[in-house]
Order: C-alpha cells, then sequence, then structure tokens
C-alpha cells in the first residue's frame, strides 16, 4: 500500500513540475499560440469567407474555428512534451530523473498528461477568443471533449517518441517541420477534404490527423467527413500504437540510459 502512494506521489510531483514548467512562461507558450491562431482567422477568415463553400449554411469562419482550435491543441501538446524532453537531454539535468525510482508508466503519464494540460489550455484560449467572430454551436459536444482528449493524449505521446529519438534541436526542428507541420495543415484544418480532387482526397484520409479535426468539428456542426466512429475507431487505434512505442522506449530507456 505504501508503495502505491510512494509511487503515486511521484506521478504527482513529476506531473505539478511539468505542467509548472510551461505555466511560467505562459505568455510564450499559451498566450502566443492564442494569437497565431487569432491571426489565422483574421486572415483566411477575411479572404475566403465569401468564396469557399463547405457545409450547408455553415459559413466559413465559423467552419475555420475548430479546425484552427484542434490545430492548436495538436501541435502544444507534441511541442510540450517533446521540448521538454529534449531540453532536459542536452542540458543533463534529466539524470535527475533517471535517479528516481519511477516507472515507465510514470513517465508516461505525467509527461503526457502534461502535454494534454497544455493544449488544452491552449486550444480553450482560442475558441474563447475566436467564437467572438461567429458564435459557436454545439450540436453533438461529447464529440469535442473525446476528440480533443484524444487527440491531445496521442500528440503528447509522439513528442516523447520525438524527445526520446531527438539528440539537438536541430533534429527535434525538423520533426516539426517535417511531420508535424505538414500533417497538422494537411488535415482539413483550413478546406474540406470534399473540395479536394479524388486523389488528395485519398491521401488525406490516410492522415490521422484528418480523423481527430474531422471527429472534433463534428461536435459542433452535427455534420462531417466522415462518420465520426470511423474518425473514432482511427484516432483511438492510433493512439495505441503511438503509446505503445512510447511507453516501449520509455521502458527500455532508449537513448536515456547508457
Amino acid at each position: 500500500m505504501n508503495a502505491v502512494i510512494d509511487r503515486f506521489a511521484g506521478v504527482r510531483t513529476l506531473l505539478y513540475k511539468e505542467v509548472l514548467r510551461f505555466w511560467k512562461v505562459s505568455f510564450q507558450t499559451v498566450a502566443a499560440p492564442v494569437l497565431t491562431a487569432v491571426l489565422y482567422l483574421l486572415i483566411f477568415g477575411h479572404v475566403l469567407e465569401d468564396h469557399v463553400t463547405v457545409f450547408d449554411q455553415v459559413g466559413y469562419t465559423s467552419f475555420l474555428i475548430p479546425g484552427l482550435v484542434m490545430m492548436s491543441v495538436l501541435q502544444n501538446s507534441f511541442a510540450n512534451s517533446s521540448s521538454s524532453l529534449i531540453q532536459s537531454k542536452i542540458t543533463g539535468n534529466l539524470v535527475f530523473l533517471l535517479v528516481t525510482p519511477l516507472s515507465h508508466w510514470a513517465w508516461f503519464t505525467a509527461y503526457v498528461g502534461a502535454s494534454m494540460a497544455r493544449g488544452l489550455t491552449v486550444g480553450l484560449g482560442v475558441f474563447l477568443v475566436t467564437a467572438w467572430f461567429a458564435p459557436p454551436s454545439f450540436a453533438e459536444p461529447w464529440w469535442i471533449v473525446i476528440f480533443a482528449m484524444l487527440g491531445s493524449a496521442m500528440l503528447g505521446s509522439l513528442g516523447l517518441i520525438a524527445g526520446l529519438w531527438a539528440e539537438k534541436f536541430d533534429q527535434m526542428a525538423a520533426f516539426q517541420n517535417f511531420i508535424i507541420m505538414p500533417m497538422t495543415f494537411l488535415s482539413g484544418v483550413f478546406y474540406s477534404v470534399h473540395s479536394l480532387p479524388p486523389f488528395w482526397q485519398a491521401i488525406s484520409h490516410l492522415n490521422p490527423f484528418f480523423y481527430m479535426i474531422d471527429g472534433f468539428r463534428r461536435g459542433f456542426f452535427g455534420v462531417s467527413d466522415v462518420s465520426p466512429w470511423m474518425s473514432l475507431a482511427m484516432v483511438g487505434t492510433s493512439f495505441l500504437v503511438v503509446a505503445g512505442l512510447a511507453l516501449h522506449l520509455l521502458r527500455i530507456g532508449y537513448k536515456i540510459r547508457h
């Protein structure tokens, strides 16, 4: 019983440390991404509002807001765990965690939990600010919660993998710029995939980020490009694969234990 309590205390302490890490610089980690999303909304919403048709009776600005919210959730969840690990490896303070009796499950829970906290905080901030431009509707709100939680957990897990793999900031930047950014921007944030030619529609359906954003948008409008149950199956399966790989790498101490 005491061992279980000690283990929980360790997870709680590491989780608190990781949350405090991004919250202490919230102007950079929370406010800046919110401003970036608002700028996207102002530019794309102003230019394309009268030129792009999406779902019936859904204006382009209203369509764009959930995509920007989810994009912010995903990018910031990834950034939190990946940047924390790579900074700890490069500065050498990761050794203080390695000498603790924390299990790989404890590491995973704390890092992914903190990533979810940051991603969801930024997403909520983006939603509150952008809702002023187009009053939101909540047709099926349970999908909003489900996909926001799953998406942030998956990208937090993916950030762990990237942080374990990278040995310098250049490698981390390459991972983010050549994998995370393209998959995010080509997932239907700014458009409906039904507007694409058949070939690019098929390519989009191979992107798990598409299902996260499409399922999340379903919660607002009650319509989506694919069934929300298919999106849930795809996102859930992707999360299990990514989380399983992250746990395995933590268990064997990949690139952190020599």
